[in-house]
């Protein structure tokens, strides 16, 4: 009796995370295509850093299985009400240019919540979103950014692209930074749309 209670409560859980919306995801990024967000000092916020706290909590690498086999912009294509509240906060905190598609500045990444950290450690670090993004999913960076040369050569986690383009940073501080701010970023923006999806 206890063992078909356990099961059935263990069911009950998989399917409730199955159905929850995309969180923030951790892990190592797949390919697609370079960027085309560069600004003027590197960074995609204009050169201000620091914008969101300092803790730094772990990585954001919880969500439903779902979620964790879907491209960001898969849920960004699902979720049309995610997309367009978490475009609107990213751009009202200076984080994402006005105008910018964040399906397309999204593609090529693993998930969103990848996506999101790197958007957040372009603005933290003053360091170019394109050459970010180049390093994580394997692709040359778009054509006229100032990537240092190699930038895409391989696929790199997010704590190593910084270190590749910031030496100066730690690192693992940043990258766990910035995936704390893209959890919260997501999470509120998911809250605040509902889903439907």
């Amino acid at each position: 009796m206890k063992r078909s209670i356990a099961i059935a409560i263990t069911l009950i859980v998989v399917l409730w995370l199955g159905s929850t919306p995309a969180l923030a995801q951790g892990g190592r990024p797949a390919g697609g295509p370079g960027g085309g967000m560069s600004h003027p000092g590197g960074g995609m916020g204009g050169g201000s850093r620091g914008s969101m706290g300092s803790d730094a909590g772990g990585p954001a690498d919880h969500g439903s299985s779902h979620a964790a086999a879907s491209s960001p912009t898969t849920v960004l294509s699902r979720n049309s009400k995610l997309d367009s509240k978490l475009t609107a906060n990213l751009q009202s905190k200076g984080l994402l240019p006005k105008g910018t598609d964040l399906k397309d500045a999204c593609s090529g990444f693993k998930n969103l919540g990848q996506c999101v950290a790197a958007i957040h450690v372009s603005h933290n670090r003053n360091i170019s979103f394109d050459c970010l993004k180049a390093d994580m999913t394997g692709q040359a960076p778009a054509a006229g950014s100032s990537c240092p040369a190699g930038s895409g050569s391989s696929k790199m986690s997010l704590g190593k692209a910084i270190q590749t383009l910031d030496p100066q940073a730690n690192a693992k501080s940043e990258a766990k930074q910035a995936s704390k701010e893209a959890d919260a970023e997501i999470k509120e923006s998911d809250t605040d749309s509902g889903s439907d999806s």
